[in-house]
């Protein structure tokens, strides 16, 4: 299931939009300013992002450079949605670094086309690009994970693991949080499952001495990277 943040200030929009997305099958997700918007995002990674232009805190044309700059989220899919409908405002937005532009009031099924093309391109993208961290490398096309160049045999969960990870290195993430964006919202696991992959994980990273990147920090979560202590 694709997960959607939407970024509006008005209930009613932000409401239908929601209603809307969840009855595509969308895992909904949703701010109504600047500020939550971006509490959301350190969070969790959205495949798409619809973000209203303005909000009551700041301007979406000014969150979306602050969204850029952080590394997990440079590759986000950003559609714009505003009652700016001059040409200006729509290049502006664009140059700004969304990827689509839209004006309200929107056609909700030309939305939901535009949401599938961006994923699509996106994935696109991803397919063509290798995490490395490190001596790891993770290729997403082929599902393969090589350490010092040489491929080694991973389990599912621990390869989804190790994969969530490369995508948002050096960040903590708590159990709650790797349970909702590894497992999925819609799967009851217990916490302490995470416990057990990432024990199982951390043992095939220490086959090969790479084991220090994952990171346990007492009473709050796990984190990963070559920036780690």
């Amino acid at each position: 299931m694709f997960s959607i943040l939407v970024v509006e200030d008005d209930k009613a929009i932000r409401e239908m939009l929601a209603m809307f997305l969840n009855n595509k099958k969308y895992n909904v997700i949703t701010a109504a300013d600047g500020k939550q918007a971006l509490d959301q995002l350190y969070q969790s990674v959205p495949d798409v992002l619809l973000l209203d232009w303005m909000l009551p805190d700041m301007d979406g044309i000014d969150l979306i450079p602050q969204i850029r700059e952080v590394s997990a989220l440079k590759d986000l899919p950003i559609l714009m949605l505003t009652a700016k409908a001059e040409e200006a405002d729509k290049v502006t937005g664009l140059k700004t670094g969304a990827d689509d532009y839209m004006t309200k009031p929107v056609s909700l099924q030309e939305l939901d086309a535009r949401i599938h093309a961006l994923i699509r391109r996106a994935q696109g993208l991803n397919r063509q690009q290798h995490l490395t961290q490190g001596s790891i490398t993770l290729d997403p096309e082929n599902t393969t994970v090589e350490i010092n160049n040489k491929k080694i045999k991973i389990g599912g969960m621990e390869y989804k693991l190790l994969h969530f990870f490369m995508k948002h290195p050096d960040r903590l993430y708590s159990r709650a949080q790797l349970l909702d964006s590894v497992w999925g919202q819609t799967v009851y696991v217990e916490e302490r499952t995470v416990d057990v992959h990432i024990m199982r994980l951390r043992k095939i990273l220490k086959g090969y001495g790479v084991d220090a990147m994952l990171k346990t920090v007492r009473g709050m979560g796990y984190s990963f990277g070559v920036g780690q202590d």
